[in-house]
């Protein structure tokens, strides 16, 4: 399978390269100065029909082996390898306990939390057994109201 793989892409690889060849050497349609300036417009849309030249026809049949190639490599390598994606390593995926950190990697705790300022088991309730739950919590002061303007 994968000898034919590797055929198929040689022989899209040559039939590329042949068709940028064999379309750069062929002549435009609109050679004249009246034409780059809108003057060809009274010829129909897409120009004369004329008889195909030979380059014109192998054009068409380079264009065909072209997506014939396409669609089978295409083909061929859904049914070679499997994703990617299966070649990272595990350990590169970043871990779901991790903390967030900054650019600097320092953890991003706020300054006042109590988790940057004091170990966790001295402010779980369980460390303090004076805490009742009818204690008042301090709270902001009340903003000023506002005054209606004049």
């Amino acid at each position: 399978m994968t000898v034919l793989y590797y055929l198929v892409l040689i022989l899209h690889l040559i039939a590329c390269f042949f068709l940028i060849a064999v379309v750069l050497l062929q002549q435009g349609k609109g050679q004249d100065l009246a034409s780059a300036f809108g003057g060809g417009g009274t010829q129909a849309a897409f120009g004369p029909r004329g008889s195909a030249t030979l380059l014109s026809r192998v054009t068409t049949g380079l264009a065909a082996v072209f997506m014939i190639t396409s669609i089978s490599l295409t083909v061929l390598k859904q049914k070679q390898a499997a994703s990617i994606l299966g070649d990272i390593p595990a350990a590169a995926s970043p871990t779901p306990a991790a903390a967030p950190t900054d650019l600097l990697g320092m953890p991003l705790t706020p300054a006042g939390s109590p988790s940057a300022s004091a170990p966790a088991a001295a402010t779980s309730p369980e460390a303090t057994p004076a805490a009742s739950p009818a204690a008042p919590t301090p709270s902001a002061p009340a903003a000023p109201a506002a005054s209606p303007r004049n």
